[in-house]
């Protein structure tokens, strides 16, 4: 779990090369686009890059998907639209995005053997002042996560801050659905919940790089897997929303590594 000087520096560049191909697929999302044209380009980009898409075939172990043999990831780019709150497919049907859509973009970049892992939702258009507020308290619910990730700390600091945060707004957060470590795989110890209290949890300890993802939904936290066997979308249908970051724990203030220049 913990990172070595040179995987550290490689992780740094994979995270702003990340950065850079969600800024760039940001400013295709327009009403009348289909998802399909962003994970292209998320997946043009990294290539060209020449580094690799984390998600394109990942398949989680352990994994049983039973609508079909092949059940990895078909796909560079998460393209989750509405009360869709995480993992939406782009490329298997046309997925059109219309005025008024909340649109979650999730991506992962292998960058010289080493994984980063980054995402936020945005707008389609002109959205509505309630989208645009669950969409800001999700980033503020991230920051508030982040802001507690040190060497000292607990797993548990961070998922109680992003709590707190989130609660008197009277969203509903996503239990089901964790943060996690990441760099030499997508998904690596410790689960990083969005919940929980201090001071419990696994400690964390400088060198450690961590994904940390608020899902946040206006109703309920009530989510459930759709039939294509990857789209996590919200039980009552209204809409989600999602952030997250690839972070350095050092013994002050964490580094995010997926950030632009």
């Amino acid at each position: 779990m913990v990172k070595t000087k040179e995987e550290i520096e490689i992780m740094r560049e994979g995270g702003k090369r990340l950065a850079f191909v969600l800024d760039e697929v940001v400013k295709l999302v327009k009403p009348g686009v289909d998802a399909k044209e962003l994970n292209d380009l998320a997946e043009k980009l990294i290539k060209k890059g020449g580094d690799i898409p984390a998600f394109l075939n990942y398949k989680p172990q352990g994994s049983i998907r039973p609508y079909s043999k092949d059940d990895s990831y078909p796909a560079t780019l998460c393209v989750s639209v509405n009360n869709e709150v995480v993992h939406g497919i782009p490329n298997w049907d046309k997925k059109i995005l219309k005025e008024g859509d909340i649109v979650g973009l999730d991506c992962g970049l292998k960058h010289k053997g080493l994984i980063v892992d980054a995402g936020l939702t945005v707008g389609v258009g002109k959205i509505s002042k309630e989208d645009q507020k669950l969409i800001d308290v999700t980033e503020g619910a991230l920051k508030a996560g982040i802001k507690v990730a040190r060497a000292g700390n607990t797993v548990g600091d961070i998922g109680h801050a992003i709590e707190q945060f989130v609660k008197p707004h009277g969203y509903g957060i996503v239990y089901e659905l964790v943060g996690h470590g990441v760099g030499c795989e997508l998904s690596e110890p410790p689960e990083v919940p969005n919940f929980g209290e201090k001071g419990e949890g696994p400690e964390l300890k400088a060198g450690m790089t961590l994904a940390i993802e608020p899902i946040i939904n206006k109703g309920s936290g009530k989510v459930f897997l759709d039939e294509d066997g990857h789209t996590y979308k919200t039980a009552d249908g209204q809409r989600g929303a999602y952030s997250e970051n690839t972070i350095l724990i050092t013994e002050g203030d964490a580094e995010v590594l997926t950030k632009g220049e």
